[in-house]
């Protein structure tokens, strides 16, 4: 029974992980540029949903709704305002404003909510005997989400357009896609997934705190390259291992050598897979 309990809230954890590299991936499959300011939409969109819950009085539901809506809007003012100008940019100067965007979004917090940690309320509230309320709704978030995903880059316009601008951004605007519109659209999306996984974490790991979203989101990134960055089934498959390595690392080796050992097990897969478990090699002409 303890073995099913961890390798349960292996999954659950894991789901919350593959969540937000999902936004990751999105981002980084279109755009190809690492969004690191990606953990700290999390935390905003858990903070907006601790606050219409706790300060108005909303259901959980209506929360949720509402921090998808702040961060997609969030989504798409940091990518129109910081990244826009840096479309032509060396890599080096993205990933600066990348972190700059980070620590902007910590420090806001920190002035608007205080440094004091917030007890944050489960979103599903109940729980049963084995199986928390949580853990089922972040599992069938993450595998629904997923879903949706992949029949919208495959089957949609807007998802074919998407895929054309990851191809090749030139030669997209020249058959009448418009790129920044479509970049857009994918921050907006990504940092949606990212409101829903603020929730979920905090849901389950209640203490809401400004750099809430830090850890996650360096472990869900590394759970995108782990899976293959870039891809959907990647994203999720990734994030899933590294919560169950995460969980049973925690229970039978040490709680303190966690972390070490999951980075451990992506430096191993990287050496031996460079491009993910589902990653694509993609050759560069010189």
């Amino acid at each position: 029974m303890t073995f099913l309990s961890h390798l349960i809230n292996g999954i659950s954890l894991g789901s919350v992980y593959a969540l937000i590299a999902l936004g990751y991936t999105m981002v980084y499959g279109i755009a190809k540029m690492l969004n690191f300011a990606h953990g700290d939409v999390i935390m905003v969109g858990a903070y907006i949903s601790f606050c219409t819950t706790s300060y108005l009085g909303l259901s959980p539901l209506v929360s949720v709704l509402f921090s998808i809506i702040v961060c997609t809007v969030l989504g798409i003012v940091v990518e129109r305002l910081a990244y826009k100008p840096l479309r032509q940019a060396p890599s080096l100067a993205v990933l600066i404003t990348a972190i700059g965007v980070s620590y902007f979004l910590q420090n806001a917090a920190l002035l608007i909510w205080g440094s004091s940690p917030k007890t944050f309320s489960s979103v599903t509230g109940r729980k049963g005997l084995i199986v928390s309320g949580v853990t089922i709704v972040t599992i069938l978030a993450c595998i629904l989400i997923m879903i949706c995903l992949t029949l919208f880059t495959n089957k949609t316009k807007m998802g074919t357009a998407m895929r054309a601008v990851s191809e090749d951004k030139a030669a997209a605007g020249l058959m009448g896609i418009n790129v920044n519109t479509t970049i857009s659209l994918t921050f907006a999306i990504g940092s949606g997934l990212a409101a829903i996984a603020g929730v979920l974490l905090c849901s389950a790991y209640p203490t809401l705190m400004p750099t809430t979203g830090s850890m996650p989101g360096i472990k869900a990134f590394t759970a995108a390259v782990f899976g293959g960055i870039g891809s959907i089934p990647g994203a999720m498959i990734g994030g899933i291992l590294l919560g169950i390595i995460e969980i049973f690392s925690k229970a039978y080796i040490s709680t303190q050598l966690s972390d070490a050992i999951v980075f451990a097990v992506l430096i191993v897969v990287l050496i031996v897979k460079p491009d993910g478990l589902l990653g694509k090699h993609v050759s560069e002409k010189v």
